[in-house]
């Protein structure tokens, strides 16, 4: 299983650019998995359900099961939130693993830069990002700092050759 990640402050398009790019890797033959992460609370589950109903009783992990999908729910009940590692273990092998988020963690990566937000760009303060998504267009001084590939909107097979060509290995 290879990793790479898609790196940016929220709201600069990072699910929008995944959208858009998984299908131009399954479609080179690669099985693909993604890693979301958010931070905020969040429920997979409605009130009222059995799932719902079994968590809020206090149960640790409800596996909800059909027969198109299942799903694992782990409940931290005050535990820290485990690292990127972690979680990765809990997932079938693929060829691309894709994550959203964790822009701290050690991983190749492509920063998505949004300039109307107004964020400092990631870059080059982390060494690990290869290349630059540029969801607008970039003001000419920013986009000359720049030392490394940037790919436009439009270019998801280049993205896709970039994730492909330096998505890193990763061991369980």
């Amino acid at each position: 299983m290879r990793l790479f990640g898609l790196a940016a402050w929220s709201g600069s398009g990072k699910t929008t650019l995944l959208a858009r790019l998984l299908p131009e890797l399954i479609a080179r033959g690669h099985s693909v998995s993604t890693v979301k992460h958010a931070h905020h609370a969040f429920d997979l589950d409605q009130p009222g359900k059995d799932s719902f109903r079994h968590r809020e009783a206090g149960a640790t992990e409800v596996l909800i099961t059909s027969s198109t999908r299942w799903a694992l729910q782990h409940e931290l009940r005050g535990a820290p939130e485990p690292d990127l590692e972690t979680l990765i273990a809990h997932m079938s092998p693929v060829d691309l693993l894709l994550v959203e988020g964790f822009k701290r963690h050690p991983h190749p990566k492509l920063e998505l830069l949004r300039p109307s937000l107004g964020k400092e760009p990631l870059y080059p303060g982390d060494s690990l990002i290869r290349a630059i998504y540029a969801v607008e267009p970039l003001p000419a001084p920013l986009r000359a700092a720049i030392a490394l590939p940037i790919y436009e909107a439009e270019d998801i097979a280049g993205i896709a050759d970039l994730v492909i060509a330096e998505a890193a290995p990763f061991e369980r």
